[in-house]
């Protein structure tokens, strides 16, 4: 199945959850003068028009970025999030100053990464993948292939510049996406232990999602940071919240999110039983 087209979504409560952690791992490992390799394995388009049929069919977003646009006295984690969006908007000519466009992970990478990084962009999905090469032949820091990005993380690790920051967030549109994101994070850390990995999914009722986070905390990572954050209750129908489980994690993350996470969840609660939980291990 490859019915699943981000733009629907785009800009929602999971992007932001995402998308935050993306800067702040991202910023951390950049610090660093050595060569980075990003490395994405379901990049769709890298950018969505937030007037679009897509967009405006569901209207995600305004429930997401929309909470937080134009807000002042957010952590500066937050401020540095809508920094990186505000900037996506301002390279383009129809949005300066307004909140008309919303970066996906490969464009967010692009912005912050250097000129002597790599970033490598999988997208199986034709449509999507047209765009994502057409929004990236400029770049010449930039690999896109129209396959599988399980199978092409694996063949790219160990990476030639031995780090790497890998993030990992397909549909979930198939049960078999679960057990997939399992195993290929086991075979990437057999043959690259030490790099970044950053798994997203969705928070739903079907059992497939709810056992979901026990099989990431029991892959044999040594160091990890799960954070989980839902704007509704469990009980509802949809996806009523997501989580990021980031392997390797910066030493700072988890003081970030700290500082974060109570900002943003409130506000972007849909119920009152909205709520975030941050867990770790091998980290102190």
């Amino acid at each position: 199945m490859l019915s699943y087209r981000h733009g629907f979504h785009a800009g929602n409560h999971a992007d932001v959850l995402k998308h935050l952690i993306q800067i702040l791992v991202l910023e951390h490992l950049t610090a660093k003068e050595k060569p980075l390799r990003y490395i994405d394995t379901h990049a769709a388009t890298g950018g969505y028009t937030l007037d679009s049929t897509f967009s405006e069919k569901t209207s995600e977003w305004q429930q997401g970025i929309g909470q937080l646009w134009n807000k002042t006295d957010l952590p500066a984690p937050v401020t540095r999030y809508l920094e990186v969006v505000t900037s996506f908007n301002n390279n383009s000519s129809s949005s300066k100053g307004q909140l008309k466009l919303y970066p996906g992970s490969p464009s967010i990478a692009a912005e912050l990464l250097r000129p002597y990084d790599k970033l490598a962009l999988f997208e199986l999905h034709s449509a999507d993948f047209r765009d994502l090469k057409n929004n990236f032949n400029d770049d010449r820091r930039v690999n896109t292939s129209n396959g599988d990005g399980f199978h092409g993380l694996i063949s790219l690790l160990p990476p030639i510049e031995r780090r790497a920051f890998v993030l990992i967030d397909p549909p979930y549109e198939v049960k078999e996406d679960y057990d997939t994101v399992v195993k290929t994070l086991k075979g990437a850390l057999q043959r690259f232990a030490t790099g970044v990995y950053a798994i997203w999914y969705p928070m739903l009722t079907s059992e497939h999602s709810r056992m979901f986070p026990h099989k990431l905390e029991n892959c044999e990572a040594d160091k990890w940071l799960h954070v989980t954050m839902q704007v509704r209750g469990s009980r509802t129908e949809g996806m009523f919240g997501s989580g990021m489980f980031v392997i390797n994690p910066p030493w700072l993350l988890e003081k970030q999110l700290k500082e974060a996470l109570p900002v943003i969840y409130k506000q972007l609660a849909q119920s009152p039983d909205a709520s975030f939980k941050i867990k770790t291990c091998g980290l102190d």
